[in-house]
């Protein structure tokens, strides 16, 4: 036999051994683990989306305060020398 089909011959046998039993409940928990996986994706997601708002609001609220665009006032006027 070469190396493929002794492999092939292994693998024949451990599948036609006796298979170990599945847990009764085993679906059933599965379908709770991926609902509860799901809601807090969901979550996790809403939360996310809440933030990214809120942040975009107190940078507006910011903006609009404070207008950063325009130059800051000069509170004393440069020296006049040399005239």
């Amino acid at each position: 036999m070469s190396a493929p089909d002794r492999k092939e011959a292994e693998v024949r046998r451990m599948l036609d051994g006796p298979h170990p039993l599945v847990p009764p409940d085993l679906a059933l928990r599965a379908a709770v683990r991926g609902r509860r996986l799901l809601v807090r994706r969901r979550v996790l997601s809403r939360a996310g989306w809440l933030l990214l708002f809120l942040a975009a609001v107190a940078l507006t609220v910011w903006a609009a305060t404070q207008q950063p665009w325009t130059p800051p006032p000069t509170h004393t006027t440069p020296p006049l020398e040399g005239w």
